[in-house]
């Protein structure tokens, strides 16, 4: 865990160093060969630190078990399958981001400075999400008993402060070009740049939110909800390089600030969809679900409670039902299996559930009396 936050912070100082070499290269006019050297070299560090954590994570074959190897195996296949999406999204946001920082040193284009520093902090969140998908492979322990999938929420931080830090860069930088106008050349250069820029991210986009869909990661969606909001960006750059070529010299500076809007629009999808992940939010259809799949199994007599929660991208319950009060022990436990096997065939992502297996009272009594006054509401 501790490592997961480093790397975030890492990934953060190294897309904020980014940010400013970009910004005094298309300023100043410094070699383009030593800011490219830059980008290079960044990117072959992450790159292959990336494909080092890929290479150790492979997609094992799947058996109805649900034992506790059948858990671990299923928690593995998914890590692995999101490590595969940001390895190959990366790769994608690389190139797209290579080809832009070219035509940006070579039009001064302000819009397609602001698209390339966002292409580039997307690029770069996936360090964090990949190491707490590996942390998230270790198995529970004393001190952490559920695991490390809480891994996943603090570098779906990192994606909203990396958007957060895209956007404020954004619109300084087209706020100080209404300020301080510059020419803007090689105009139709800029709008293939932006059009590349749009097909690249929607299809990086794409990728990532339905892989997050499909292994249930909300950080990998944010993640995703990240590069759609660079499609949007290459979108209003094109745009700017229209008005520009129509003779409108402050379109290229507001279509930068109209980036930074539509990042910050983006942004606030992306944090309801970690903030209702770190506060265990699931969806109603979801416990609707679960509870007609648990009246469904005989022997249960009504449904008493039933809790989930997400960790990292895999669901636990907790669920009390009550059964009829002269079952013997073996019984009620065949009817506490029978529904941890029910859930973990009807619910997505369920890893496991816990069931307690109450009587159903006498009239006037409580089962639970030993430790209701626990639990009574406060006068």
């Amino acid at each position: 865990m501790a490592l997961a936050i480093v790397a975030g912070a890492a990934a953060v100082a190294a897309h904020l160093w980014l940010i400013r070499e970009a910004v005094l290269s298309a300023r100043r006019w410094l070699s383009p060969v030593v800011v490219g050297l830059a980008v290079i070299l960044v990117f072959a560090l992450h790159g292959a630190g990336l494909r080092r954590l890929a290479g150790r994570l492979r997609p094992h074959p799947h058996t109805h078990t649900h034992d506790a190897g059948d858990s671990i195996d299923s928690a593995l296949t998914a890590s692995a399958e999101g490590m595969r999406a940001l390895k190959i999204s990366l790769a994608g946001l690389g190139a797209t981001a290579a080809v832009q920082l070219v035509v940006v040193l070579a039009s001064g284009s302000v819009a397609l400075l602001a698209d390339t520093i966002h292409n580039f902090a997307d690029a770069l969140t996936a360090i964090p999400i990949g190491i707490a998908f590996l942390a998230g492979r270790r198995l529970p322990n004393r001190r952490y008993t559920y695991g490390y999938g809480r891994g996943e929420d603090i570098a779906g931080l990192f994606v909203l402060l990396a958007m957060t830090v895209s956007a404020l860069i954004a619109a300084y930088e087209a706020f100080d070009h209404l300020v301080n106008p510059r020419d803007l050349r090689n105009v139709g250069w800029v709008a293939a740049a932006g059009v590349i820029g749009f097909i690249g991210n929607e299809w990086v986009a794409a990728y990532r939110i339905r892989v997050g869909r499909r292994i249930g990661s909300a950080t990998l969606v944010a993640d995703g909800l990240h590069a759609r909001t660079d499609g949007l960006a290459s979108l209003a750059v094109v745009a700017g390089a229209a008005g520009v070529a129509a003779g409108w010299r402050p379109a290229d500076p507001v279509a930068g600030l109209v980036i930074g809007v539509a990042i910050l629009g983006v942004l606030r999808q992306a944090a309801r969809e970690v903030y209702g992940r770190m506060m265990d939010r699931v969806d109603d259809h979801t416990v609707l679900h679960a509870e007609a799949a648990v009246r469904q199994v005989p022997g249960v007599v009504s449904l008493d409670r039933l809790r989930m929660r997400w960790v990292g991208h895999e669901l636990l319950a907790e669920v009390e039902i009550s059964a009829n009060p002269e079952l013997s022990l073996p019984q009620a436990h065949d009817i506490a299996e029978a529904v941890r096997h029910q859930l973990l065939h009807q619910v997505p992502r369920l890893a496991d559930a816990t069931v307690h297996v109450g009587h159903q009272p006498e009239p006037g009594g409580d089962p639970h009396h030993e430790t209701s006054h626990h639990f009574a509401p406060s006068g």
